[in-house]
């Protein structure tokens, strides 16, 4: 199939974004990387009557590294992100989720604020965002606002930007503690495809090897990242033993109401997802004690 008519223009800041947004009355579609928007055009799933192409906007391309944070402009790429030295020593989690994302060709032309924006369920960049409660900039002619990760995902392929917004950067907290690890793992049918599943948890030890601060998110299982708070709560305190965590697990599948479709059914999601957040927190665990690179 052909994508329907549209107009084309192509945006040379973030002014002259927000204004033609503001002009379309919510039918016109930014466009970066387009990598899942040109399909769905394709197929006729998105019409929008204007693309506006922001390729050309230096003042959303970059990467800035403070002791606190690591703030990712939306229109940088992920291959950019991921072969960033400084990204890895100071958020390896989202070095490591983003070499899950496609491929080589995939990731040299999406967009971190791409993946964000078009909030699949299966995307590791949204689920680390989630993880780590990171804030969405967000601009429009009305002025800027900031978005917690919590905020920001409605459902599948739904946020909470509005429809004259244009997401302009993403800050990932950096967590301060020296006995901090992080584990991230998913399932697919074959290498570079949607994840079925995917979980991530990153935590912090303190001197007596007790937790002391804990994230987990399960994605793909879930119609939005989902922080799994309760299992948090029970591990809090604890020295996440194998038995421990093992406990704390018991409940996850209770809280989970996985999607069926065609690759999987919602039963063998919610297992899977089970499995793979214990082995993202003795991940989490072993590289807390420095014993697991």
């Amino acid at each position: 199939m052909k994508a329907a008519e549209f107009d084309y223009v192509k945006a040379k800041s973030l002014d002259e974004i927000c204004l033609f947004l503001s002009q379309q009355a919510g039918e016109a579609r930014i466009i970066a990387g387009g990598q899942t928007l040109v399909p769905l055009m394709a197929m006729r799933m998105a019409r929008p009557n204007t693309l506006i192409d922001i390729n050309d906007v230096e003042e959303l391309k970059g990467i800035e590294i403070t002791k606190k944070s690591v703030i990712i402009k939306a229109c940088t790429r992920q291959s950019e992100v991921l072969e960033s030295v400084d990204v890895r020593k100071s958020l390896p989690i989202l070095s490591d989720a983003l070499s899950h994302v496609g491929h080589t060709q995939t990731r040299n032309r999406g967009t971190v604020g791409g993946s964000l924006v078009n909030a699949d369920p299966s995307a590791e960049i949204s689920l680390i965002a989630r993880l780590l409660d990171a804030e969405m900039t967000v601009h429009s002619v009305r002025g800027e606002r900031v978005i917690k990760a919590a905020n920001f995902f409605s459902s599948a392929m739904i946020t909470n930007l509005d429809a004259d917004e244009c997401l302009t950067q993403v800050c990932f907290p950096i967590w301060s503690s020296v006995r901090t690890g992080f584990g991230f793992h998913e399932t697919s049918i074959r290498a570079s495809d949607y994840a079925l599943a995917s979980a991530a948890a990153q935590l912090s030890l303190d001197s007596s090897g007790q937790c002391r601060s804990i994230s987990i998110v399960i994605g793909g299982a879930t119609e939005i990242p989902t922080r799994i708070s309760e299992t948090e709560e029970q591990l809090m305190g604890s020295d996440l033993s194998d038995t421990e965590i093992k406990t704390a697990m018991e409940k996850i599948p209770e809280m989970l109401e996985p999607q069926a479709d065609v690759h999987a059914d919602a039963d063998y999601r919610r297992r899977v997802a089970c499995v793979l957040v214990g082995r993202a927190l003795k991940d989490a665990r072993e590289r807390a004690k420095g014993s697991l690179v």
